[in-house]
């Protein structure tokens, strides 16, 4: 896990919009100056537009307008966009100087400039209100618990900035009102019962100036080890207050926030997850889409029944999914499997069989060969499953998790992760699956993830483990 979370308050996606912009600006230019400029000296130019896209960028950074946190002003967002494009028109048009280029290239210099500070404009308002817009998909499950007059201060603050949250409710501590107020979800003697319920994926505790972290240490302790991110809201100094190294300080208008959490919040390395998700599912969907085909054809002809297999599985946090698989089975599997429960070869929550006798003379082929996994590569593209991640358990597992195991949920399931890599149906103990998953979530990297997509297609050659 990344504990330092350095980038965790930072837009990534604002950052990529700025520089897709101004390519887009050489792009045009490359058209508008075919044949004046020779095509050779176009690499020039475009050198010419990464120093000012570099200039440009890391000036916004350091005005801290790629924070989330920071209010979006227009007025004010102007001013500072202002100044990044005057450092960096400053910076090219000083090289230009000093090289002293051609007529061609200094007119397309201009040009640029005047193009990118018309499309930086635009792109100000545009960009940030869609993003403002967009990002309410998905947006962390949150609850409050405190002073209610200081969650509708914060609050409003927190919608200034592109921090996007759903607000599921109000945690009372204590007695419940006999006024209720916002949405109660219930007290804080029940927090473990609420977070399985409603699917909290953070608390914000609201506290105030003379209230004491330690206070509500068992709370933070109770979600940190469900995997939930814990965010204290707090209106005086922080400093002293900041003592573990499973947490990380920003700020919401005049509040300091310290957030406390066990999984990596880094936003530049999610990007690259979710990216890596997007790209290689739907480069292998459509690659090995006539392999599903005929996979479909062939369980058809095999067995009566449907080609694909349905289930309701826990994803994120508790959210409920429906997961996909060709089905390798008969139909009425589910029906008879409490037939055989007593030959379960797996200790604790989870159900296999080496020689199921439910399973089809095709279903016996796609599992050795793991192609029954293939169309969970649908679930990974709509955003509910991750290509590497834990096992997506079901609803009947998840219901006899202890407090413990629930972190293994903390994030996205996945398709394939170290307990695939590690040996798969031969590990037949739970407590080792739950090990393994938590061992993934505290050591993630995006290098982790390749590592292990590669260690899979290697299991997936030597057929280890499937059955």
């Amino acid at each position: 896990m990344n504990r330092s979370n350095r980038g965790a308050n930072t837009n990534i996606i604002q950052m990529v919009i700025d520089a897709f912009v101004l390519f887009i600006i050489f792009l045009i230019e490359r058209v508008i100056f075919d044949g004046i400029i020779l095509k050779e000296t176009f690499p020039k130019c475009f050198a010419l537009i990464v120093i000012f896209g570099v200039v440009y960028i890391l000036s916004n950074k350091e005005a801290r307008i790629y924070n989330v946190t920071l209010f979006f002003y227009m007025d004010r967002f102007w001013r500072i966009l202002s100044k990044s494009w005057l450092l960096a028109a400053a910076v090219t048009t000083s090289i230009m100087y000093v090289y002293n280029p051609n007529q061609s290239i200094r007119e397309f210099h201009l040009l640029f400039l005047v193009l990118s500070y018309v499309a930086i404009c635009v792109n100000m308002v545009v960009s940030r209100f869609l993003q403002m817009t967009l990002t309410t998909y998905r947006a962390p499950r949150v609850a409050f618990v405190g002073n209610f007059d200081e969650y509708e201060k914060f609050n409003y603050f927190l919608n200034k900035t592109s921090v996007k949250v759903e607000e599921i409710g109000y945690i009372i501590e204590g007695d419940m009102p006999k006024n209720r107020i916002f949405n109660v979800l219930g007290t804080l003697d029940n927090l473990e019962d609420i977070i399985r319920k409603y699917e909290i994926d953070q608390v914000f505790y609201i506290l105030h100036s003379d209230d004491s972290i330690d206070r509500i240490r068992d709370q933070i302790d109770l979600c940190l080890e469900m995997g939930v991110t814990v965010k204290v809201v707090m209106d005086v100094a922080y400093s002293r207050r900041m003592n573990r190294s499973d947490s990380f300080v920003s700020s919401v208008g005049t509040y300091p926030v310290i957030t406390y959490h066990t999984i990596a919040l880094n936003s530049y390395e999610q990007v690259l997850k979710r990216a890596l998700d997007l790209v290689v599912s739907v480069v292998v969907a459509i690659v090995l889409s006539p392999l599903m085909l005929i996979t479909c054809i062939a369980i058809k002809l095999d067995s009566p029944g449907p080609a694909f297999f349905k289930q309701k599985r826990v994803g994120q946090n508790g959210r409920i999914f429906d997961i996909y698989k060709f089905r390798s089975m008969c139909v009425d599997a589910e029906d008879r499997r409490h037939e055989l429960e007593d030959q379960n070869e797996m200790d604790g929550f989870m159900f296999k069989i080496k020689d199921d006798p439910r399973v089809t003379r095709v279903g016996k082929f796609i599992r050795r060969t793991s192609i029954d996994e293939l169309p969970q590569l649908f679930n990974v593209i709509r955003g509910e499953m991750s290509l590497v991640g834990t096992r997506p358990p079901t609803t009947k597992e998840v219901s006899g998790y202890k407090r413990s195991q629930w972190r293994r949920i903390s994030i996205k399931p996945g398709i394939t992760g170290l307990w695939q890599i590690s040996g798969r149906n031969d590990i037949k103990s739970f407590d080792e699956v739950v090990e393994l998953d938590l061992k993934y979530i505290d050591n993630w990297t995006i290098w982790s993830d390749i590592e292990i997509l590669f260690k899979t297609v290697g299991v997936l050659l030597r057929r280890k483990g499937a059955y």
